[in-house]
């Protein structure tokens, strides 16, 4: 599985995520499902957007491109992606795309002009099917390079002879380096091989960039480039696709300082990756505010079984058997909502779909749990707390098919202070109760809920949650 990675000129903003956390989500399900996936996430680390910003910024394309690159993976990790087996840069394997492109040269699909390489598209009669589109259709609605050097209007660079003060590589043609497309064809070749299951991306890449890749690697090996093509839809902010070049992007790091991680993985996650994804800050808050239900219930879990939610077993693989459930109409419901789950994933990972589920399971826990009375010690049995853990499961296992639930909220900073406000005011609202002065304890309910914290009531006391 290869996925297009990011030119690594500015930090990384929200849309750079939303790729890497599907294709993650679907890695995770294809080793559920039994797959062995070899899954590779390229790095753009020479590109004319690099040349232009490590001038602007005084310093070097290398330098640039290895600073930008250690934050675009940090952000990953904070996402909770954690399957890239190899993240190759472009600039580790020039002798690999020259390699190509003195092949396709010498059999007369591609051409040298004045120190650049050029593919001719006109000797490659399907150029064009991945859109499905001919080339005169695909050139009218792209931003083509335009070059005295080309045959075709159409034509693009395989290599790019050097210009004064960029970096370059020798070639058989003179210094220079590689053009964008070269560099994905060659990384693919070089670690996973001459033919791929899966190529991913992101749909503003279908043309020009994998038309291009496809064309060339198909005209060097002979045999087909990727067996299935999944492109994204992208992040949108109101009408506008959110990119560099428009200039609205989030960049990840300041978006974390405002959300949880889990957060944001979960709103990318809430469309199928071939739509659109509307991002906008009242979407993100009502996503929070979804999870904190998810949360509420882990404390429940911990107050009735004794444990934590996030210890659960999770099964490795579909053949894993999940424990039974004795009593039969949470193990019906329950073991329903998980066929509905993978029935969601198998129709093209469909992660929406089985989010849906994720909130039917949980309301489904939720039920029983009050209908059983589980939270009190006195009158439940621990056959049903069994088959309430068991019945958990489910849902733990489903979230790490996701990549949520891997860990409890972080606690914010002050929290000791915060907690020991909390808990005064908890005790005085109690007192004001008792004290039937019920408007001013609906009063600091009433205040606290202006503020985003959230009182709870039950029979052990009252607990309190604030904003996720």
């Amino acid at each position: 599985m290869y996925v297009c990675g990011p030119t690594v000129y500015k930090p990384a903003h929200i849309g750079h995520m939303v790729g890497p956390v599907i294709f993650d989500t679907i890695k995770r399900y294809l080793q559920f499902l039994g797959y062995q996936v070899t899954w590779v996430v390229n790095i753009t680390d020479v590109d004319d957007k690099l040349i232009v910003r490590a001038r602007e910024l005084g310093t070097t394309v290398k330098e640039l491109a290895e600073k930008m690159t250690a934050d675009y993976v940090a952000c990953l990790k904070k996402l909770h992606v954690v399957g890239v087996n190899h993240m190759p840069k472009a600039t580790e394997h020039i002798p690999g795309m020259i390699a190509i492109m003195e092949k396709l040269i010498a059999e007369g699909k591609a051409y040298a002009a004045g120190g650049d390489v050029y593919f001719d598209v006109a000797q490659d009669e399907d150029y064009g099917k991945l859109c499905n589109r001919d080339p005169e259709q695909m050139e009218a609605g792209a931003r083509i390079e335009v070059s005295e050097r080309k045959k075709n209007p159409g034509d693009f660079a395989m290599w790019k002879s050097a210009k004064p003060g960029e970096p370059a590589w020798d070639s058989p043609w003179g210094p220079g380096r590689p053009g964008w497309h070269i560099e994905c064809s060659a990384m693919c070749h070089a670690l996973i091989g001459v033919t791929l299951d899966i190529h991913g991306g992101g749909l503003d890449l279908q043309f020009p960039h994998h038309e291009n890749e496809l064309a060339q690697s198909e005209s060097f090996t002979g045999k087909t480039f990727a067996r299935f093509w999944m492109h994204n839809g992208l992040l949108k902010m109101g009408a506008a696709k959110m990119a560099g070049s428009v200039g609205n992007v989030v960049n990840i790091v300041d978006l974390l300082q405002q959300h949880a991680a889990e957060t944001v993985r979960f709103l990318l996650l809430s469309t199928h990756y071939r739509s659109p994804i509307e991002y906008s800050e009242e979407r993100l808050s009502e996503v929070a505010r979804s999870l904190q239900a998810f949360h509420r219930f882990f404390e429940r879990y911990e107050r009735i079984v004794g444990a934590s939610f996030y210890a659960l077993p999770i099964s490795a693989s579909a053949g894993e058997l999940l424990p039974p459930v004795a009593h039969e109409p949470l193990a019906v419901t329950c073991d329903g909502l998980w066929q509905r789950f993978r029935d969601s994933m198998d129709d093209d990972f469909n992660t929406a779909g089985a989010i849906g589920v994720l909130h039917e399971t949980l309301t489904a826990l939720n039920k029983f749990a009050d209908q059983a009375k589980l939270e009190d010690s006195a009158t439940r049995s621990q056959a049903q707390v069994d088959d309430f853990a068991a019945a958990a499961r489910r849902l733990r296992l489903m979230g790490n098919l996701l990549g949520l639930f891997w860990e409890a909220p972080a606690a914010a900073e002050g929290d000791d202070l915060t907690g020991g406000l909390m808990e005064l005011l908890i005790e005085l609202r109690a007192e004001l109760r008792k004290a039937k002065n019920f408007p001013l304890a609906d009063l600091i309910r009433t205040r606290l809920a202006a503020l985003g914290v959230t009182l709870e009531d039950r029979a052990g006391g009252t607990s309190w949650r604030r904003p996720g």
